[in-house]
């Protein structure tokens, strides 16, 4: 599987609403990846308008730090 970038956790927007991670993608939508599948250990954010995705750089303390955000 091919990415388009690797990205840490810490440069996505973080949506403690609906726990979510966003990145800015270049055809103008965001990738996404959610706070569930950070827990287990899923690193591939996708576009929901295109082919794209990216490798998310996290370590399992991310999600202990982004589960305890309100």
């Amino acid at each position: 599987m091919s990415v388009y970038d690797e990205i840490e956790i810490e440069d996505m927007d973080f949506d403690s609403s609906t726990k979510i991670f966003y990145y800015p993608c270049p055809c103008g939508d965001r990738f996404q990846i959610t706070l569930e599948q950070i827990k287990n250990r899923f690193d591939i954010a996708q576009c929901p308008s295109c082919s794209l995705q990216i490798r998310v750089i996290f370590d399992i303390n991310s999600y202990e730090i982004y589960s305890k955000i309100k």
